[in-house]
């Protein structure tokens, strides 16, 4: 009898400390990068291009944190999508900007990726450039 009790005890506290942890970490409550920037638009559709006209989107955000948020890369699906970033820290309430030019160097949907590391976050941020490019 007290051998189950000191069982079940020990297994509600395990169950305490990995729910406290996943708290801690963030786990299940979404990208922990939300919890530092709120974007205007994560997906910005650029309509329609034509073949090899490049076109460029801004991806708006604002710090929400009471800290300076600082970018510390952008990196995009293919190399025919560029992306540049505020590079200087964003005070609290500011907001940054993360620019994607693509090439339009290929013809029908296109749906493109830019991953932004904010630093003090694991997790990348993950925005989309979707439009249509024809001949």
């Amino acid at each position: 009898m007290m051998k189950k009790f000191i069982l079940s005890l020990f297994a509600s506290m395990l169950l305490s400390t990995a729910i406290w942890a996943q708290a801690q970490n963030g786990a299940g409550t979404g990208n922990l990068a939300d919890a530092k920037a709120k974007f205007a638009k994560e997906t910005i559709d650029f309509g329609k291009t034509q073949l090899n006209k490049p076109v460029t989107v801004d991806f708006e955000f604002t710090n929400i944190t009471k800290e300076p948020l600082l970018i510390e890369a952008a990196r995009a699906s293919c190399g025919c999508t560029t992306p540049k970033w505020t590079k200087e820290p964003i005070l609290p309430g500011k907001k940054g900007t993360i620019t994607a030019t693509y090439s339009a160097n290929g013809v029908g949907q296109q749906n493109k990726t830019i991953w932004v590391k904010f630093k003090g976050v694991d997790q990348d941020k993950e925005l989309h450039l979707t439009g249509t490019v024809e001949n």
